[in-house]
């Protein structure tokens, strides 16, 4: 007996062939398959049908859909940011930018383009996805501003002693680091030759101190880079995440950070590295209301160092996503130079893999061989293959009782089952590279690739 909805979308396929310009047939066709959440042929459908159509909103939106449903956000985010980027963004971007950054756990981006969606028009309003935000405590006014508290240039200060940085001197160097060459001498002429020849760059009026944003797929190694650059020129290191910024009360955040910058003019020389700097520098074009746009403008003040003097600071940034950090971020004297961290090269992978192994039975394992094996991967991913590799043979030996050591061959095993992380950033860098870069800022992410332009 044949399949009648399978006979449906057989006619849907056809009637879509005959008339390749319909977009509201092969919309039809696209939503009919995800309500048989089917969301990879849907996907296929939408790109045939873009083909035809190149630009449509509809279909556009309609693609982004299926990529969520089918579980690559990565996907459906490069389509939603270029949509997020137009002079006339519609309301539907912004909800399925919403519905994406949930997913991810972005509830602030989220509930700021949910507002954006039906502040624009009420009726895309969702209450499920107002529910998971947590909307449905906000007042009916729509003002989704985080609650008021009286801060930074009110009558209720924080105390002094709430924000006492943890200091660190790392003594971890760039020996401790394998591979790398290039983004190490990156840092070297940035941050640490300046540091290391402080009269000789002052003779020709040049200060130290500035600033480097490290970008890359997620586990290569950023935040090592940082602490070694700090060991190498043997000065404090202060590590600042968003937790140590963001504060529910408006106001508050930007005192942390002007307080985070003066304990490390309190503390030169000092490296000062910010993790997940685009949660804390994001877009101010992305950007509706003001509390955002407030703390970003306070970032760019401290780093310019206009009231305060920043000689002797040298600052690190790190993101996954430089395409989501203010512009304004990359001007001289700020994060001017940019340096792409790619997945670890031969060189670093047989390095991240000895260290991994280090303290495990062994049996004459050829890391060089594996490491030739695992390219792509990251630090994490690699160190998630020694995990395995182990977790295999403790299921062995609860079986047998003997216990036995790793070899190769139990690593290249291992190698197969993980498959490396970073092909998802990968697949979203690629479209920024091709599509969003003037400046030529992704070009390393293309020649990674072997891709020209």
């Amino acid at each position: 007996m044949s399949n009648p909805n399978q006979a449906a979308i057989d006619a849907l396929l056809d009637a879509v062939k005959l008339a390749p310009n319909n977009i509201q047939l092969a919309d039809h066709l696209g939503k009919t398959l995800l309500t048989m959440s089917r969301p990879s042929e849907a996907a296929d459908a939408y790109r045939q049908a873009l083909e035809h159509n190149a630009g449509d909103l509809t279909l556009q939106l309609g693609l982004a859909e299926s990529y969520r449903r089918d579980g690559r956000l990565s996907h459906a985010l490069a389509i939603v940011e270029t949509l997020l980027g137009g002079s006339n963004t519609a309301p539907e971007a912004f909800l399925m930018h919403a519905r994406l950054m949930q997913q991810q756990g972005d509830t602030h981006a989220a509930t700021s383009s949910y507002r954006d969606a039906i502040d624009a028009d009420p009726d895309l309003a969702d209450p499920a996805l107002a529910s998971l935000l947590g909307l449905d405590s906000f007042d009916d006014d729509g003002d989704d501003e985080l609650p008021m508290r009286v801060g930074w240039q009110g009558e209720e200060d924080l105390d002094d002693d709430e924000m006492i940085a943890d200091f660190e001197r790392p003594k971890t160097t760039f020996a401790d680091v394998g591979g790398m060459k290039q983004v190490k001498e990156d840092i070297s002429v940035k941050i640490i030759y300046p540091m290391q020849h402080a009269e000789l760059y002052a003779s020709y009026g040049k200060k130290v101190g500035g600033g480097i944003l490290m970008y890359g797929p997620p586990g290569c190694g950023k935040t090592m880079l940082a602490k070694a650059t700090a060991g190498e020129v043997e000065s404090n290191f202060l590590s600042v995440g968003i937790n140590d910024v963001l504060d529910m009360w408006i106001g508050n955040s930007e005192k942390n950070l002007h307080s985070l910058f003066q304990q490390a003019r309190s503390n030169k020389p000092c490296v000062v590295f910010f993790d997940e700097v685009d949660a804390l520098g994001a877009s101010r074009s992305d950007m509706r209301r003001s509390g955002g746009r407030h703390l970003i403008n306070q970032f760019l003040s401290e780093l310019d160092g206009i009231e305060e003097d920043n000689d002797g600071l040298l600052f690190l940034a790190a993101t996954n996503a430089p395409w989501h950090l203010d512009s304004a971020f990359r001007r001289p004297g700020r994060f001017e130079r940019v340096v792409f961290v790619p997945p670890p090269d031969l060189e670093a992978r047989s390095d991240i893999l000895r260290i991994a192994l280090a303290g495990k039975p062994t049996d004459n394992i050829d890391v060089d061989k594996v490491a030739a094996k695992t390219h792509d991967y990251s630090g994490a991913d690699l160190t998630a293959i020694v995990d395995v590799a182990v977790e295999a043979k403790l299921h062995e030996a609860m079986k047998t009782g003997l216990p036995k050591p790793l070899t190769t061959k139990d690593l290249l095993l291992a190698a197969k089952k993980t498959l490396p992380s970073t092909g998802e950033w990968f697949s979203t860098a690629r479209n920024h590279a091709l599509y969003s870069n003037e400046s030529g800022a992704y070009d390393p992410i293309l020649q990674y690739l072997n891709i020209k332009r």
